[in-house]
């Protein structure tokens, strides 16, 4: 008894052998561009919230001209806590003002005293004013916040991203953008090499015997 034949496959719609370089470079681009966004939004969170509980840091975004050039508006401020004793004329603090609204304010420590009793009193100025402020701030704990590096334009990005645009961009642009990179991926494989190896594993059967 003869085995029967398998039955004739129809091959799907192939990929042009040239086209198919352009489609896997499209894919990988698009893979890319969507990746680098997302790898920023996780890095700006580790940065912004899970590092200052471990490591100790604060971070203030900078809303005045007062410290520029050094420190500029939309930069974000990266502060560590330090001994009040250590604390000397130069240092640039970030603390809660005395007055008005207390607000957060960077300044650079002009003039210092210390009393008997612990505490420490500081006279504070912006770089970019001609004037030091006109009240004194008196720090009686143990620490006070002194800068310690400066990132620029995060505070601009990170205000920027609060836009209604820029948040319906986050949940729907870059989810699209990775779809549409998988299933060019999809694509630029092509029905061939499904088929390929569904023909070597048909090959690999031994005919019944007639």
């Amino acid at each position: 008894m003869t085995a029967a034949a398998p039955a004739a496959r129809v091959p799907g719609p192939a990929v042009p052998a040239r086209g198919r370089p352009l489609l896997k470079a499209g894919s990988v681009l698009v893979r890319t561009v969507a990746s680098v966004p997302l790898a920023a939004a996780v890095a700006t969170f580790l940065f912004l919230a899970v590092g200052p509980s471990f490591l100790g840091y604060q971070t203030s975004i900078v809303l005045s001209d007062s410290m520029a050039p050094i420190i500029n508006p939309g930069d974000v401020v990266v502060t560590v806590p330090s001994p009040v004793s250590s604390l000397k004329a130069g240092d640039i603090i970030t603390y809660r003002i005395p007055v008005q609204d207390r607000r957060v304010e960077t300044l650079r420590v002009v003039g210092l005293t210390r009393d008997g009793g612990g505490s420490t009193t500081v006279r504070t100025k912006g770089d970019a004013d001609h004037d030091a402020e006109p009240w004194l701030a008196t720090f009686e704990g143990s620490s006070v916040d002194v800068h310690a590096v400066t990132v620029p334009y995060l505070g601009t990005a990170i205000q920027a991203l609060r836009e209604p645009a820029a948040l319906m961009a986050l949940t729907y642009g870059v989810p699209g953008v990775l779809v549409f990179g998988m299933l060019g991926r999809i694509w630029w494989k092509g029905p061939d090499a499904a088929d390929g190896s569904r023909n070597g594993a048909d090959g690999a059967k031994t005919p019944a015997a007639g």
